[in-house]
């Protein structure tokens, strides 16, 4: 599967491009000014730009301006969601982690319903424990469609994403362990392969250094003055497609089995990816990795 196509926008362009699609209202310069963090000259001389090119009228997005964002839009969504997640035993022991409720809801409900408020509706949920429980999803959910993963218990999670890899274009890859709080962290358009990040003075969990565009340089475990790694990627078509053999030739390597798949672009194959972290707030989203975390979450665990 190849989505690659033309991509023109410069970024500013694409960033003021992005903010006039999605207005729920007419905004003005300033509007933009607020949302964009651009100054406002820049504002002005991006807007005459969108203007002569036939993107913008009065302020507003034309329809050949969807058509110049079109390229950058988000095609589909997979959820890896094979695996036991033991620490969160006991609950996790007759039900799998994405479908564990929090405050009555599932989990994966929370991302899917934020994926589907961007209008991205082709799904897939890559499973493999008690895989068949994930059907009741269907109720909720028809457009998902369901990938096995006969060996979610014999190797790392980088199986999963072996499975999906053709699919990693213009798409989203998310753990399916997340409870999101805050939706519009789900984005429509992207300009550029990216990783949601949480800004830390310290951290003992997965974290990436950036450099001064905001790429990830390093990821590792525990750092200081980085970005904590959230499980939510985007990866344009390019990227997708070099992915899907550097996710192969990865996983048949000794010891490929024990990868987690997002090693492989920031460092299996360290400098083939310009993979950008799009900061989040701890409040927009959690990772409920314990059976203690999900208690102080929700107090009906705690019996």
């Amino acid at each position: 599967m190849n989505d690659s196509v033309n991509m023109s926008l410069s970024r500013s362009q694409f960033d003021i491009l992005e903010i006039l699609a999605t207005a729920e209202k007419t905004l003005s310069q300033r509007n933009i000014e607020e949302k964009s963090g651009f100054a406002l000259g820049k504002v002005n001389k991006t807007l005459k730009e969108l203007t002569e090119l036939g993107y913008v009228e009065d302020g507003v997005i034309t329809l050949k301006g969807f058509d110049a964002l079109e390229p950058y839009r988000v095609k589909r969504a997979v959820f890896i969601a094979a695996g036991f997640g033991s620490r969160l035993v006991p609950v996790t022991l007759n039900t799998p982690k994405p479908l564990v409720r929090v405050n009555g809801k599932r989990i994966i409900d929370t991302l899917l319903d934020a994926v589907l408020d961007a209008g991205i509706d082709s799904i897939y949920i890559v499973r493999g424990y008690l895989g068949e429980q994930f059907d009741q999803l269907l109720y909720k959910y028809p457009m998902i469609k369901f990938l096995e993963n006969p060996i979610y218990n014999e190797a790392n999670n980088i199986s999963s994403a072996v499975i999906a890899r053709y699919l990693m274009q213009n798409a989203y890859v998310l753990e399916s362990d997340l409870v999101v709080a805050n939706p519009s962290i789900i984005k429509k358009y992207h300009y550029q392969s990216d990783v949601l990040g949480i800004w830390k003075e310290r951290t003992d969990d997965w974290c990436f250094v950036v450099d001064k565009d905001n790429c990830v340089t390093e990821e590792k475990i525990g750092g200081r003055n980085c970005y904590q790694m959230v499980g939510i990627y985007y990866i344009n078509a390019s990227d997708g497609a070099r992915l899907s053999d550097d996710l192969k030739r990865a996983y048949d390597e000794p010891g490929g089995k024990e990868r987690y798949w997002e090693t492989v672009p920031n460092q299996f194959c360290r400098g083939r990816y310009r993979i950008e972290v799009r900061p989040c707030k701890e409040a927009d989203i959690v990772e409920i990795d314990t059976f203690r975390e999900l208690k102080a979450i929700d107090k009906t665990y705690d019996v």
